[in-house]
């Protein structure tokens, strides 16, 4: 294995997870960040980052760090980190794509001693069944005689201020002892929260896939108690509330779930437990109750409307929030296009405005022209579907201002205090 003072390390994939995890080693060791898109360099290197995961001094830390996409940049390190999307396919199967393609280009760059970190999300098994077969054929290395393997999930939460890298624990794992050790080792000089050996590398991946698992069966749980309240004409917020009275209740609301965690990585886990002869019914079962919240709250919309005998086709609503969550850019799976698209299907106009979001790719992804700015007392129905601080600090009434004398105002997020003409989940 390489000697710690000879480390030169490679993080590959320069997004949510990879550019913070680059950002922390190149104050340390010397550094290579590579990344497929060669706009997402471009941006880099001029200082600048759509994310918004890095502040002003941070991205000017990476100065003299090689940003590059060109994959023949890779052989001068010698430690690779793996930080690539694991999405799904239309049938909700795993799409391991961008991991094998990254697992060729270190296959490429490998040579004795290296070591070879995974951070992206799988199912248990995937790194030894998937990634290190590949790894072996590209390079003609073979595993713990000439590289070594870990895997150490990836622990970002998008937008969040307060909880950043370094400040949360890290779980570690290698192909053999000495690979843990040395991986623990890594994450160390970086992770002031601390670290988790886990005994193997399954270990470590499983429990990533149910740290996302779990969320999303609790939001599901109570995504259905939302609706069974609704229909008993109960507030659900006011149920919960009074539920959270008791020291042991979850504090878990309804809405949308959406991003490229905790709407994707249950699929990761099924699918393995389906190969080897399970079906997983509650896990299923909670990802079709999320899955379906979007065309709920359409109807709910819908419905409200009718009451107030508000003509929904042709009708003009404004959608506040488009990215999956809030004070955050990231468009990946936001399930708000469900409620879009449910909407749509009555022939209402809609409007969608977020100012976080980037409207080239609100274009190119989903088809919609993000608008500037709402448009004045032109509104038949507001849905607030993401709560961004921006909306918050505006207020109620300059919401209403957008809105026609008659019309319906949706709260997903329970951004606003119950009152009267105010409907929530």
């Amino acid at each position: 294995m390489i000697k710690k003072e000879d480390i030169s390390l490679a993080v590959i994939g320069l997004g949510y997870v990879g550019l913070p995890l680059l950002s922390a080693f190149a104050t340390i060791f010397p550094c290579t960040g590579f990344d497929i898109s060669s706009r997402r360099i471009k941006e880099l290197s001029a200082g600048k980052d759509s994310t918004n995961e890095l502040g002003i001094e941070e991205l000017q830390g990476l100065a003299h760090t090689r940003l590059t996409d060109r994959p023949d940049d890779l052989e001068t390190a010698n430690v690779f980190i793996v930080t690539v999307p694991t999405p799904v396919d239309k049938q909700n199967n795993p799409d391991l794509t961008p991991l094998v393609r990254a697992s060729e280009a270190v296959g490429k760059a490998l040579r004795k001693g290296s070591v070879v970190i995974y951070e992206s999300t799988v199912f248990p098994g995937a790194t030894e069944e998937v990634c290190i077969p590949i790894l072996e054929q590209v390079s003609g290395l073979r595993l713990n005689t000439d590289f070594y393997a870990g895997y150490s999930p990836e622990r970002i939460n998008a937008g969040d201020r307060s909880r950043r890298l370094p400040n949360i624990v890290k779980v570690t794992s290698g192909s053999n002892d000495a690979a843990a050790d040395f991986v623990d080792w890594l994450y160390s000089r970086i992770i002031t929260a601390g670290t988790h050996k886990a005994s193997s590398i399954k270990v470590a991946e499983a429990a990533k896939v149910i740290e996302n698992t779990q969320r999303d069966l609790n939001i599901a749980l109570v995504n259905e108690l939302c609706i069974i309240f609704e229909k008993l004409g109960l507030d659900t917020e006011e149920v919960l509330i009074a539920a959270g009275t008791k020291w042991n209740f979850l504090n878990f609301r309804p809405g949308l779930v959406g991003g490229h965690c905790i709407s994707v990585d249950p699929y990761y886990l099924t699918h393995k437990a389906q190969q080897i002869g399970y079906h997983p019914e509650v896990i299923l079962a909670g990802r079709k109750i999320n899955d379906d919240m979007g065309n709920y709250i359409a109807e709910r919309v819908v419905k409200l409307m009718t009451r107030k005998r508000i003509h929904v086709v042709d009708s003009r609503i404004l959608v506040m929030g488009l990215s999956f969550k809030e004070n955050c850019p990231d468009l990946r799976n936001t399930r708000v296009v469900d409620a879009i698209n449910g909407l749509e299907d009555y022939n209402a106009k809609i409007d969608v405005y977020d100012p976080w979001a980037n409207p080239e790719e609100a274009r190119t992804e989903y088809g919609i022209n993000l608008v500037s700015a709402p448009v004045g007392h032109a509104y038949d129905a507001v849905i607030i579907a993401v709560a961004h601080n921006e909306f918050r600090e505006m207020g109620l009434q300059a919401i209403r201002g957008w809105c026609k004398p008659e019309h319906v105002i949706f709260d997903v997020k329970y951004m606003f205090p119950k009152e009267a003409g105010l409907s929530r989940l």
